[in-house]
């Protein structure tokens, strides 16, 4: 089976249409999510293909497939992440200049920032005395790293 094109995604859908398929899940890890062709295994072992044809990121609960019972929706592992939670606009600001010089991405959910781990960035919130903790933790799309150069 080769996927060309998302169908929807589950949060656009009635919880009666969900409730009355089957659901396969095919994993990502977070990178992968940017990959518009790719061949994977659901989690009953069903091989498909995917070949995008528009260039837009997959992103957790994507319904690749769906007939009248059964679908196929994409879910994410859990990445390593440091979970951001400054106290004070000056700290977030401290902290979005620091990571922003190093062009490290970042996702945003409520009032923390969320970053794939990286021991040196651990030490600077330690330096800087920001609050955070390392956790397991999906992520609903990639982490995108913003092409930019210093002329």
């Amino acid at each position: 089976m080769i996927i060309e094109k998302v169908i929807t995604n589950i949060n656009d859908m009635e919880s009666e249409e969900l409730k009355k398929r089957h659901i396969e899940k095919v994993y990502l890890e977070s990178g992968h999510l940017v990959k518009r062709i790719q061949r994977l295994k659901t989690d009953h072992n069903r091989e498909i293909g995917i070949r995008l044809r528009d260039p837009k990121d997959l992103m957790a609960g994507d319904v690749l497939y769906m007939d009248d019972k059964n679908m196929i929706i994409v879910d994410v592992m859990p990445d390593d992440l440091l979970i951001i939670r400054p106290r004070s606009l000056k700290e977030m600001g401290t902290i979005a200049h620091q990571l922003g010089n190093r062009h490290l991405p970042a996702q945003f959910e409520d009032n923390e920032m969320l970053v794939q781990y990286d021991y040196l960035v651990e030490e600077l919130l330690e330096d800087l005395g920001i609050p955070y903790a390392r956790e397991k933790r999906k992520v609903k799309e990639a982490f995108r790293h913003i092409g930019h150069s210093h002329e």
